[in-house]
């Protein structure tokens, strides 16, 4: 097995112009492993801190200073290089060294253990002999905290070709219905600047349920019928919307404030309207009752937390025994470490949770993730549609079609 024999960062940019950080890992002198953490603009109250002090400069002094102890280390033993970050950050939330750091040196390690065993990241992660490609999904249309004044107070409205038998269609499938989105829009508005939000989802000024309408226009305007060929999601990223003080939902663009029942109804009518195979965080974080209601009325939908769940596996088991949600977001740099969010994927197998792994709207250029979707059984893959940063993803799925160890697209 190879041995850690250097370990190092930097610090650079993510897709948002946000500096972040980046380590190398080499194993045997000319292993490398390298990875640029990321970051979200929609962050879960109970999700990793990124950096100590919001500075990924004190992360990289850390890092320097305790470089000698992942020295010798297997960079394949998760565990152990895990139980080394541990060691110096017994926080349960990373506080003291960042959620950023343990998310670049495991990943970036298991990276280096990947090519100094000659497999690819994906093999390594897991102990399955067979893969299938989860579906990827892609916002095409962004407004809250992605995109400026004006759009959707929803987040996300996304979409996925659900009727797709190979990775290779249902990533152009998603291409074609994002390149329609932006003509319907300029029918609609003849000076939409074509704007994009920070995934790459066209940002117009619409509200809420228009901008739903348009997006379900464009799906039919190529042939597709929703919830056969193409279906869409939502992001309603509720959390952002939710007044403590007033115990409202605030839609502060659209003009109304719902209360937690219309806040279902809400949700519920966009899901049975537009046919949505995806609806995610449709509550606040702490609004388990509330989830578990939508749940049950909707199981055919992939009823997700997020903020609800944010990657931890403490408060995903106590979703799962609430019964409030039947779908998870896996996000490495929400849990921290990759062996934090791994223990957390493993509670979602165990128990019927769906799992989607998730990029962050601050991105970077890497495809990691592309790999732990496959290692981690995820249903779904959420990478965004466009944009070099979202882009990488998908092509690496591309190329990772050519593994004989992968057949086909998962069932949902």
């Amino acid at each position: 097995m190879a041995k850690i024999s250097s370990i190092e960062g930097r610090t650079l940019y993510n897709s948002r112009g946000t500096k972040t950080i980046e380590v190398d890992v080499e194993s045997e002198g000319k292993f490398l492993g390298r990875v640029c953490a990321p970051s979200g603009a929609s962050v879960g109250k109970y999700e990793a801190v990124s950096f100590p002090n919001g500075k990924p400069e004190e992360s990289l002094k850390i890092l320097k200073e305790n470089a000698n102890k992942f020295i010798g280390l297997e960079s394949s033993d998760l565990k152990e290089i895990h139980n080394t970050l541990k060691s110096l950050d017994d926080s349960t939330n990373y506080a003291n060294i960042g959620g950023a750091l343990a998310f670049a040196v495991t990943i970036a390690s298991m990276e280096s253990a990947s090519k100094a065993s000659g497999q690819e990241l994906f093999q390594i992660l897991s102990s399955e002999s067979s893969f299938k490609f989860p579906f990827p999904i892609g916002n095409i249309l962004g407004g809250g905290a992605h995109a400026g004044p004006g759009t959707p107070d929803i987040q996300e409205i996304l979409i996925c070709a659900t009727g797709s038998k190979t990775i290779e269609d249902a990533i152009e499938t998603n291409l074609l219905v994002h390149k329609e989105l932006r003509s319907v829009l300029e029918k609609e508005d003849p000076h939409f600047t074509n704007g994009r939000g920070d995934e790459g989802g066209w940002a117009p000024k619409l509200e809420n349920i228009k901008a739903l309408e348009v997006s379900s226009k464009a799906c039919e305007n190529l042939g597709f019928t929703l919830g056969k060929e193409v279906s869409l999601g939502v992001d309603f990223a509720s959390s952002t919307q939710w007044n403590e003080e007033k115990g409202k939902y605030v839609y502060d663009r659209a003009g109304f404030e719902n209360s937690p029942g219309e806040q279902i109804d809400f949700a519920a009518g966009i899901i049975e309207k537009f046919k949505l195979i995806y609806a995610e965080d449709a509550v606040h974080e702490e609004a388990f009752e509330d989830m578990a209601e939508l749940t049950a009325k909707f199981p055919d939908t992939l009823v997700t937390g997020d903020d609800l769940t944010v990657t931890n596996k403490d408060i995903l088991t106590k979703a799962i025994g609430l019964k409030s949600c039947n779908a998870a977001i896996l996000k490495v740099n929400q849990a921290g470490s990759l062996y934090d969010a791994f223990e957390f994927a493993s509670v979602a197998n165990q128990n019927n949770v769906k799992l989607i792994t998730s990029h962050r709207s601050g991105e970077s250029t890497d495809s990691q993730i592309s790999h732990i979707g496959l290692a981690t059984k995820s249903k779904m893959l959420k990478v965004g549609v466009v944009g070099g940063e979202r882009v990488a993803k998908l092509n690496e799925l591309l190329r990772l079609s050519e593994h004989d160890l992968i057949r086909g697209m998962v069932e949902i």
